[in-house]
């Protein structure tokens, strides 16, 4: 069986929503799936899952600074070949960059598989709430990734 972890950084509450509808997405395709901080994940019990979906919002056009130390730590590890997944949430101007896509090129520097393109939840304001359908969206993200 597939075991999944989905990691995550929140600040508003909004990212660990999505975070949490990813696991939910993937668990009821069958797969045995943990959802955690990134504050409370230990970095040596990584190499048990098969996919790592890693997702914060994006602060300052990127990852926030908690999801840059985790990403670091990432590197003490052995995680080449493992699937991943990389998202985030962030307001819909196309100026605010995007914490998914520094999240997975570092991924990809780890030697992670990355199999399904980097995702943004939409975000009303700097705050929330999200935009609707998004939670329906990355349940639906979650479901796919079960059959990657």
């Amino acid at each position: 069986m597939i075991k999944a972890i989905v990691i995550y950084h929140t600040q508003f509450g909004n990212t660990e929503k999505i975070a949490k509808e990813v696991a939910s997405g993937m668990e009821e395709q069958g797969i045995d799936v943990d959802c955690s901080k990134v504050e409370e994940v230990q970095i040596s019990k990584l190499k048990e899952y098969d996919l790592l979906a890693i997702g914060g919002p994006t602060h300052g056009f990127g990852m926030s600074k908690s999801m840059k130390e985790f990403i670091k730590k990432l590197k003490q590890i052995d995680l080449k070949n493992k699937n991943a997944f990389a998202f985030d949430t962030k307001n819909s101007g196309r100026l605010w960059g995007s914490a998914a896509k520094g999240i997975e090129k570092r991924l990809k520097k780890l030697g992670l598989n990355i199999v399904k393109p980097a995702t943004s939840a939409i975000v009303k304001g700097l705050k929330g709430p999200l935009q609707d359908g998004m939670e329906e969206k990355f349940k639906q993200i979650g479901a796919a990734l079960a059959s990657s």
